[in-house]
């Protein structure tokens, strides 16, 4: 029966309140309540909304990197107890051994590249491209985290025969985390998210990335700003410093809840000599072992990056890719894990240690030479924790040539793996290739001074667990052109005695690989061709000399201030930019700022009253022009015709610029893309560009 009034009327409005309110008891309580959770967000607000997010970040990472963790060591325990429980059946044990990294590595191929294949990968490129100011679409979404979770939890779960890690997927994760939260703070603080708040918090994203994997902080904010930010503001420190260190904090503690130690301690405790770590001429060997490094690091990138392009351009692995990934990751798994099989070749390469053991064995603080020299060793059935340096050791082939042959044999399967078009990660290997390059180097130091350096009377032992700290910073650190792997390597151990020495082999690793090969990611960027600006190798004297002139676009498409609907319209269908140069006139060429694509085509609807314009409609009679309807935003910043194609860089890298337009004497002359930039430098390294000295 419909009610009596109209809809203005009292009762009716009052009716229709008390309806509205019939389920919803305590009206008072609940306006106290939402008036206290009003006050609080104000009050936090007021302290700062940025602490809030960015702790928030930190506690995240760190509980889902603890998560990853212990899941991926169940399932290794899962592994090795099946393998334990087979007995003596070696066709078993093999199988065994090798289906399950098969199984997961497929499968972890296999769901990404179905759901999500942007998920592939590290994941740290593809960063590195965001924070230029290049928009890549699907990389920072909540399904690329879930699929990439899923993805790196599975590839860590296959274990050492696969060898591979999570820093650079985790990168990825903290990122998306990051972008999300800012998405969250624009929100509740009804604020526009500009670009310099999403750089700001996808770069303490990834700080906590690398200090929630490795309970690192200082190093973590250090190792961020060098591999994703090409520059960095340092008032921005405080953000990653703070979130690194919320998640620093919470992974530990959260190792301590789980009882994996007892108290706060570094990740891969280790207990060198403090009072006399190292003499002073053991610096050069420390620098020798820095050279080998770098010289190490080249020939590992660029042997990475050849295979990489040859997978791409080999027709018959071009159509496996491109029909059945996952096959191809299964085929790697299967050769990888076949190679690795405890009682095969494996039983000379540490095979039946962890990824995490490998690391504690080369950190010992013993030297394995004099180990070996107890006539009544032999290695056991089982690993055993408290001398996993057993694992290294074989009566025929001694501590030397198994780790020779750990370096000869992970080298080509290190770069072979990297192929898997899957979520792993990068660093953790090569951290823990230059670790076994820094023991067997402080090992063959130990054997031709057995008893030490004598230095002022003093006699001072070798200390081969010191090398493997300083080589797997080097090796690291040359490999990603970072320094702050120096820093990390001490904090994972919490030794600093050995800073100097460590730093010094890092510098002269980093001094070689920078000299002759691009880094890990920026290898990966050139092989996958993303939109990211190149630097310069070697030299900089030739970018110089090279002005902008030599190579900006000339073909423009530029709008007069006084065209109308016609004009308009013939300009728009013959170019598909999505921004225009506005001059003065055809004559002058005089340039008045920009007009972007949408507000031409407001301009040609403001005319029909319609979306769709006809070509055929007549301009006669219009009395407005462009001047007049469009907003004309002013430049900011141009490049003259004499700007050098250093400078052109370092705009566009300090600007995350993607377009800038050439000016000469105010009169508009060309342009410049990321396009063109890329291609000069490129031209540059390849000596093709004249060069007036």
């Amino acid at each position: 029966m419909p009610r009596e009034g109209g809809e203005n009327d009292p009762e009716t409005e009052e009716v229709l309140l008390l309806e509205k309110n019939l389920w919803k008891p305590w009206p008072r309580t609940r306006t106290k309540v939402k008036g206290c959770l009003g006050y609080v967000k104000r009050v936090l607000f007021v302290v700062g909304d940025d602490w809030i997010f960015l702790f928030a970040l930190g506690v995240i990472m760190a509980l889902i990197s603890f998560t990853i963790d212990f899941t991926v060591n169940k399932m290794l325990i899962a592994h090795w107890w099946l393998f334990q429980e087979l007995g003596d059946n070696m066709l078993l044990k093999f199988l065994s051994w090798t289906v399950y990294p098969i199984a997961l590595t497929a499968f972890s191929t296999g769901f990404a590249q179905s759901v999500c294949p942007e998920s592939a990968g590290s994941g740290v490129p593809e960063v590195k491209t965001i924070l230029t100011g290049v928009v890549l679409e699907e990389y920072l979404t909540i399904k690329n985290f879930g699929v990439k979770v899923v993805g790196m939890t599975c590839t860590l779960a296959a274990g050492s025969p696969i060898f591979l890690g999570k820093v650079g997927p985790f990168v990825h994760l903290s990122c998306m985390i990051a972008a999300y939260l800012g998405r969250m703070r624009a929100s509740a603080t009804n604020e526009y998210e500009n670009k310099n708040k999403q750089y700001e918090m996808l770069v303490a994203g990834a700080a906590v990335a690398v200090s929630s994997c490795f309970g690192a902080p200082i190093s973590g904010v250090l190792f961020s700003v060098e591999v994703v930010s090409s520059h960095f503001a340092v008032r921005h420190y405080w953000r990653g410093f703070f979130a690194a260190t919320c998640g620093a904090c919470m992974f530990r503690l959260l190792a301590v809840f789980n009882s994996e130690q007892e108290t706060i301690l570094a990740p891969f405790k280790t207990s060198f000599n403090i009072d006399f770590p190292f003499d002073l001429p053991e610096m050069i060997f420390f620098l020798i072992l820095g050279a080998v490094c770098g010289v190490m690091s080249c020939a590992y990138l660029f042997c990475q990056r050849w295979l990489l392009g040859y997978i791409r351009r080999n027709s018959i692995i071009v159509k496996l890719m491109a029909m059945e990934k996952a096959v191809y990751s299964g085929l790697v798994a299967l050769l990888l894990s076949s190679i690795t099989f405890p009682y095969g070749l494996g039983q000379f390469m540490a095979s039946r240690l962890t990824m995490k053991e490998l690391l504690y064995s080369l950190f010992d603080n013993n030297t394995w030479i004099v180990l070996t020299q107890n006539a009544s060793l032999s290695r056991p059935h089982v690993v055993d924790p408290e001398n996993l340096w057993l694992e290294w050791w074989d009566p025929t082939f001694t501590v030397y040539g198994t780790i020779a042959f750990f370096l000869v044999m992970k080298f080509w399967m290190l770069v072979l793996a990297t192929t898997m078009p899957m979520p792993a990660g990068y660093f953790m290997p090569v951290f823990l290739y230059g670790a076994a390059i820094g023991r067997l180097f402080g090992e063959v130091v130990a054997y031709f001074f057995p008893n030490g350096i004598w230095t002022d009377g003093v006699l001072n032992l070798i200390i081969p667990g010191g090398y493997a700290v300083a080589g797997a910073a080097a090796f690291s650190g040359a490999v990603t052109h970072t320094l702050s792997t120096a820093l990390l390597a001490l904090e994972m151990t919490g030794q600093l005695s050995h800073i100097l020495p460590v730093l010094l082999s890092v510098l002269m690793a980093n001094a070689i690989a920078q000299r002759y090969q691009p880094s890990f990611y920026d290898g990966t960027i050139i092989v996958k061709k993303l939109p990211y600006i190149p630097r310069f190798w070697g030299s900089q004297k030739g970018s110089c000399m090279v002005t902008t002139d030599q190579y900006m676009n000339r073909n423009l498409a530029p709008v007069v201030k006084s065209w109308g609907f016609r004009d308009i319209l013939n300009a728009l269908t013959s170019s598909a930019d999505t921004e225009f140069p506005v001059v003065e006139s055809e004559g002058s060429m005089v340039l008045l700022g920009s007009v972007a694509r949408s507000e031409l085509l407001y301009f040609l609807h403001s005319y029909t009253g319609q979306d769709t314009v006809v070509e055929g409609t007549p301009s006669s009679g219009l009395e407005k022009n462009v001047g007049e309807v469009c907003s004309i935003q002013p430049i900011t910043f141009q490049l003259s015709t004499q700007t050098s194609l250093y400078q052109a860089h370092e705009l566009f890298e300090l600007l995350n610029a993607q377009l800038m337009f050439v000016t000469d004497g105010g009169k508009l002359v060309g342009f410049v893309t990321r396009t063109e930039l890329r291609k000069a430098i490129e031209d540059l390294a390849l000596g093709k560009t004249p060069v007036q000295i």
